[in-house]
């Protein structure tokens, strides 16, 4: 019997060893380094997904500004992932994993792989090669800071924000993250995140909205009689493949945070995940089209394309316990989220270029809170308190550094520069050139 809203819990064939459900098998159980070595491919294979995601944001991004900007904007996602990459390396892992406390763990810099399998021992005591684990964890960081990157678009400097991605990468994701992954406080109340709607994309989301606020919007998007004059993307084909890419991207995100893949019961967890992910997605997909037929009398592709990955966010605080059934709705839910956060931060004159406030921050909120829907052990009380604990760490931490940096370098490019383009006015290039001027 199929059901749709809830998820079986397959008792029976999670006991049984991957290898006893294979025919022509002789072994009757997975050995210790079977194990291993599945559960360390699927940290490489999925990780690998979670990158690609990189390529991902930029193509949604660079196809949701305008030309004149889509250069500046794949220099700055590139060097994101390159810059949340090293300051994991350097500091970040330490204080997310290592000899956390109840707060944070230990600021010693220079961690790295080698050091990483002297900890992990054996095969059979390690579980899994320690430094596919670090890759692993490492390619999430540059997820949070592209959310960043694409809300402040057109009107941000380079240079300002990507120190702030490095503060961000280094210091205010790693130490909110280790109340939950690194077995910190929030983890011993029993707050659950699976794969970070509240963990990574609302981190990404608040730091966004901070920015937003303190950077101001762009020049001609709101008038003083209050009305709001559109700013559309110069290619919707590109972002519509940098949400596809996303979408596939997400089967890494959410399925290898099964964190395993050597036995039965964890392939049979990851096959749930990555159903559910997808389809939460085309339930947001659907519900933003149907919601922006009735509301505009038009539908919105940028509103599904955020539809989409507000789905896909929604879902990513527990992949795993729903059924399919919930899971579209789940998703469902956050495409309709985004088709009305992104009018109310509109009439608020918080300009956010790609919809990511919406899409990451508010549906991650929704998503973070369902969890106690499908998830006994979760109850919406302790879901709530998470999201408010993190939610004022990151406010209070990315304001503060926000305005450091406004009031020392600057964040905002000049009026002339924005008028200009920020592809010519800070890389003296455009991505181009064979169009004509740039607008």
């Amino acid at each position: 019997m199929i059901t749709l809203f809830k998820k079986p819990r397959l008792a029976v064939l999670a006991a049984v060893p991957l290898l006893a459900i294979l025919p022509g098998t002789a072994s009757a159980a997975v050995d210790g380094e079977t194990a291993y070595i599945l559960n360390s491919f699927s940290f490489l294979m999925n990780g690998a997904l979670v990158m690609w995601m990189a390529a991902g944001f930029a193509m949604l991004e660079a196809g949701l500004v305008r030309k004149k900007n889509t250069a500046t904007i794949c220099l700055k996602n590139i060097a994101l992932y390159a810059i949340s990459a090293l300051t994991f390396y350097l500091i970040g892992y330490n204080l997310m994993y290592m000899d956390v406390g109840s707060y944070f763990g230990s600021f010693s810099p220079l961690w790295g792989p080698d050091d990483a399998e002297a900890l992990a021992g054996t095969f059979a005591e390690g579980g899994y090669a320690a430094s596919s684990d670090w890759f692993f964890q490492m390619v999430f960081v540059a997820t949070a800071a592209s959310i960043v990157s694409g809300a402040l678009a057109e009107r941000i400097k380079l240079w300002p924000f990507l120190a702030f991605v490095f503060l961000l990468t280094a210091i205010i994701y790693p130490i909110q993250g280790s109340w939950v992954w690194g077995g910190g406080w929030l983890d011993a109340m029993g707050f659950s995140d699976y794969a970070g709607s509240t963990l990574v994309h609302s981190v990404g989301g608040w730091a966004a909205l901070t920015g937003a606020v303190i950077l101001g919007p762009r020049k001609g998007k709101y008038g003083r009689d209050g009305r709001i004059s559109p700013i559309p993307g110069a290619n919707l084909p590109l972002a519509t493949l940098g949400t596809f890419i996303l979408w596939l991207g997400w089967f890494g995100f959410n399925g290898g945070s099964v964190l395993a893949l050597g036995s039965a019961e964890a392939v049979i967890e990851m096959a749930n995940v990555f159903a559910n992910t997808n389809m939460a997605a085309v339930g947001g997909v659907l519900s933003a089209m149907i919601l922006t037929q009735i509301v505009y009398k038009k539908v919105d592709l940028t509103m599904a394309l955020n539809g989409a990955i507000a789905g896909l966010v929604s879902i990513t605080a527990e992949p795993a316990d729903p059924g399919i059934g919930l899971a579209i709705v789940i998703g469902a839910v956050g495409g309709a989220i985004v088709v009305f956060a992104v009018p109310f931060l509109d009439k608020l004159k918080i300009d956010d270029v790609v919809g990511a406030i919406s899409a990451h921050l508010c549906a991650g909120i929704w998503g973070t809170l369902a969890v106690a829907i499908s998830d006994t052990d979760a109850t919406f009380a302790t879901q709530l308190a998470g999201v408010v604990a993190i939610g004022a760490f990151v406010l209070v931490t990315s304001s503060a550094l926000w305005l450091i940096l406004k009031y020392t370098v600057g964040i905002r490019a000049s009026d002339e520069d924005e008028a200009t383009g920020l592809d010519k006015a800070e890389l003296g290039l455009e991505a181009y050139p064979e169009f004509g001027p740039s607008s």
